[in-house]
């Protein structure tokens, strides 16, 4: 396990999973939202962002997290292992929810200069992201080697993989 590309919407603990798989590999770690926003919010050229990620993606030993579609398929080819979190809608509410209320005002750490927030354009999305990305993530998903594909469906499920994978339990 050297570069791993870990998937899913919202809310799902993709960067809580990263920063744990980082720590048990010793890898570095890329969190796309930290690519994608600039401080304050300010969203990065779309351009210059994607060129980052591919950079990263072409890295020897990498963990990164996000599923920004535009990417996608090239970080998946070049993954040597795949963690899709395929949550519930209502799993991804509940964890949008409870990081919102845990971390309100508090500067995120995978994104430097912007802090937790809640709007209901983010929440929409989240609300819709299954219905209206997760088939695109699915198709891409499918044209790489299935053998490197781990899907988990709840965080009971990851965490018995976790578990069962590291001896230990995710740290949150």
């Amino acid at each position: 396990m050297e570069r791993i590309c870990i998937i899913g919407g919202s809310g799902t603990g993709k960067t809580t999973l990263a920063n744990n798989l980082g720590r048990e590999l010793n890898l570095p770690v890329y969190h796309i939202d930290g690519i994608h926003h600039l401080e304050n919010w300010r969203i990065r050229d779309k351009a210059e962002r994607d060129k980052i990620i591919i950079e990263k993606a072409n890295q020897s030993k990498w963990i990164i997290d996000g599923t920004y579609r535009s990417t996608l398929q090239q970080r998946l080819e070049k993954a040597d292992y795949i963690i899709y979190l395929d949550y519930s809608t209502f799993a991804q509410v509940i964890g949008i929810m409870k990081r919102f209320l845990k971390n309100h005002g508090k500067e995120k750490e995978e994104i430097p200069g912007c802090k937790e927030q809640m709007n209901w354009k983010f929440f929409l999305f989240v609300v819709n992201w299954r219905k209206n990305k997760r088939n695109e993530v699915l198709e891409k998903i499918s044209k790489v080697n299935q053998e490197k594909v781990f899907i988990f469906h709840n965080r009971k499920q990851l965490n018995k993989w976790y578990k069962n994978t590291f001896n230990k339990k995710i740290e949150s």
